[in-house]
């Protein structure tokens, strides 16, 4: 895993992603100005939003069209969102264009949850195929809430952090470990760990008053929220993505200009790309920067503090395996439905070669 981490920074740069220029979006004819309501990341201050969406989206469209069309792009943060209202929002035009994590939109769709269950794709280019493999069939459930989902794309890897030393998966059991979404908690559940829900910006204080032993984040989501402070080491395993979409109100897609159209559809396949190189490269920068490697840390702020990075065993692997088999996974298939579990075989399992009901 690390030399295609290695390989996605390098193809990248010294500073992560390309900055400001769409190549691939065709040029727009003139004609009238074309306004675009768009809400995408949690935070402002996010490299997927500072990176990809505001190059991209914002100002590659403007570009591209000469400045016929005009991004309105915002955070979840600025329009005091929780995350779990992008479906609701883009379906009721009052965004024409939203981005949040599947298990966030799963409460409305519950299908999307099995496109990143917990243990399903250690490595990132699984998790691609099956993101990929799964779009036409989440968009049969989205399209008639009217939305489309365009693309799917991966945050840095989401990793165990843990305020005491462990060496392995097997001695977390009996901790306290911060948890999201429903397939995680039955991962830690069956792990013999304690999950506990918390909300993220109120994990660093419990990690540090010890209400948690442990939380899961992504790898530069944790630098970021300056985890290493409080904790002693960070897991290199994968757990899951955190896999997020960007999808589109359908009436309003089908509403626009051809033109117009093709070049945000361009536009989106370019932020697709993108994202997916940034969350490979974000993936090991962030635990770069958590360990105190600063010749490597270079998307990320290096930790003051650093951590120590415990690398994965073929028994952890395994012992990952083998919860998704038995625990994860029918627990996605109750609360989805015995139709979740017959897609799940025929598009997820040729690729993640696990099967539900064995």
């Amino acid at each position: 895993m690390r030399r295609m981490l290695l390989g996605a920074v390098a193809a990248l740069g010294l500073g992560g992603i390309a900055p400001a220029q769409t190549l691939s979006t065709p040029t727009v004819p003139a004609g009238p100005k074309v306004g675009i309501v768009a809400v995408t990341q949690p935070l402002p201050t996010q490299p997927q939003y500072t990176r990809v969406d505001v190059p991209v989206l914002k100002e590659g469209l403007a570009a591209a069209s000469n400045g016929r069309i005009e991004v309105q792009l915002s955070t979840h943060a600025e329009r005091n969102l929780a995350g779990t209202e992008i479906v609701r929002l883009v379906r009721s035009g009052q965004a024409d264009i939203g981005a949040s994590t599947l298990t966030t939109l799963s409460g409305d769709v519950p299908i999307l949850d099995g496109v990143d269950l917990a243990g399903l794709a250690p490595e990132i280019g699984t998790a691609r195929k099956i993101a990929e493999a799964m779009l036409p069939v989440v968009n049969r459930d989205l399209e008639r809430f009217g939305a489309r989902l365009m693309v799917i794309y991966p945050f840095p890897a989401q990793v165990v952090w843990c305020r005491q030393p462990f060496a392995s998966l097997a001695e977390l059991k009996g901790r306290k470990v911060r948890t999201f979404g429903n397939s995680l908690v039955d991962f830690f559940t069956a792990l013999g760990a304690q999950p506990v829900s918390i909300g993220f910006p109120e994990v660093y204080s419990a990690l540090e008053r010890g209400v948690v032993d442990c939380a899961i984040t992504g790898t530069g989501s944790g630098v970021a929220a300056r985890w290493p402070e409080v904790t002693t080491h960070v897991s290199a395993l994968p757990v899951s993505w955190a896999l997020a979409g960007y999808m589109v109100n359908l009436a309003w897609w089908n509403r626009l200009d051809p033109a117009v159209r093709a070049a945000v559809e361009a536009s989106l396949a370019e932020v697709n790309e993108k994202q997916w190189a940034l969350g490979a490269a974000a993936t090991r920068d962030g635990l770069d920067c958590a360990t105190g490697k600063a010749d490597a840390c270079r998307i990320h702020t290096l930790a003051t503090r650093p951590v120590t990075e415990v690398p994965p065993t073929e028994a952890d692997r395994a012992m990952m395996r083998e919860i998704l088999d038995r625990t994860v996974l029918p627990g996605f298939v109750k609360r989805c439905g015995a139709r979740c579990g017959e897609t799940f075989n025929q598009v997820i399992a040729p690729l993640a070669g696990v099967r539900f009901g064995g």
